[in-house]
């Protein structure tokens, strides 16, 4: 099947060969539920999904979010609803009210995937669509770099993840975001452009309009989609990993009291990267926490240098050497 026929637009084609790659994998009856800002992207794929869906027996809806943070919210997601539902879909708007933890971007993302979280399972929707685009993806790669939160945030983001049990699929993520507005401008819909896309205090928007230019001036065109190349790699090298240590995990790990031990000298026959993943593994897995690359080399320390150093304070927990292991405890 080809969309290559006369009078279709070249960006609506592409948009729409994603979303079909995508669909095909659902079952025919379900519902897919489209997040729906009114900007470019999501609108893009709402139109794409409009067209892909019914034919594929899949049921399209849409949920748009009021984030209820800048003058006039309410206005812009009753209009991008409209544009859905004119589309075809079953459109939604779901107010939120946003908190404070952890910023205000990262609070407006927990209150927006709640509400599509709970919005999925209300619909009984076999699966959330957003329109995160191949430069999204660059931008998060750029700025996991420049924090140096090692592999697992350069891997991005992922085309198919879980959203507390409703899957959450990117279809995207190969779309370049011009791409995205010209089948817009193709199909006669005006997107809505979001203020706080172009408001500089915010790191994404910076690396969007300074970074990512300058290293295409200086360093020439496709950087963007090789940024996007190494998060697929880095993803499948981390998925190999994931592999290893679910083979081996528990030939390494004994349980204790109030906590968890790993033999030191199966650690210490492991290579470095493998090492250092089983111990992020074991504290993530057992107390919920992520370590840094430093909490983490530290614990390795107690492996590979031991000298009778004392225990090592961590979150939610404390790692110390006992005869030939390692124990991570519970801290009171």
């Amino acid at each position: 099947m080809t969309d290559r026929r006369p009078g279709l637009d070249p960006a609506v084609a592409e948009v729409r060969r994603a979303v079909r790659r995508v669909l095909g994998g659902l079952e025919p009856g379900a519902t897919v539920l489209v997040a729906l800002s009114g900007g470019a992207d999501s609108l893009a794929l709402t139109a794409a999904t409009a067209f892909e869906a019914p034919r594929l027996g899949l049921r399209p809806a849409s949920l748009t979010i009021d984030h209820g943070l800048q003058e006039g919210s309410t206005d812009a997601a009753t209009a991008a609803a409209a544009k859905a539902e004119a589309l075809g879909l079953d459109a939604r708007v779901a107010r939120v009210e946003v908190g404070t933890a952890g910023g205000p971007e990262a609070a407006a993302r927990d209150a927006r995937y709640a509400a599509l979280r709970d919005a999925a399972r209300t619909e009984r929707a076999a699966a959330i669509l957003t329109g995160h685009t191949l430069d999204d993806q660059a931008e998060t790669v750029l700025l996991g770099l420049a924090r140096g939160a090692g592999a697992a945030s350069l891997q991005g983001m992922a085309e198919a993840s879980d959203l507390d049990g409703v899957p959450l699929l990117r279809p995207l993520l190969g779309v370049r975001r011009d791409t995205t507005r010209a089948a817009c401008a193709a199909e006669g819909l005006q997107p809505w452009d979001d203020p706080h896309n172009g408001d500089r205090r915010y790191a994404r928007v910076r690396v969007r309009q300074s970074v990512l230019p300058v290293l295409e001036a200086e360093l020439g065109p496709g950087i963007a989609e090789a940024l996007a190349r190494t998060a697929a790699q880095l993803r499948e090298d981390a998925e190999a990993f994931d592999e290893m240590i679910d083979e081996t995990i528990e030939d390494l790990v004994e349980h204790a009291e109030a906590g968890i031990s790993v033999s030191a000298a199966a650690l210490a026959a492991n290579p470095a990267a493998l090492r250092h993943r089983i111990i992020r593994h074991v504290v993530a897995s057992e107390f919920h926490e992520s370590l840094t690359r430093t909490q983490t080399l530290e614990v390795a320390r107690l492996v590979t240098d031991w000298s009778g150093q004392g225990p090592i304070d961590l979150p939610g927990c404390r790692a110390r050497r006992l005869g030939g292991h390692i124990e991570f405890t519970a801290r009171s």
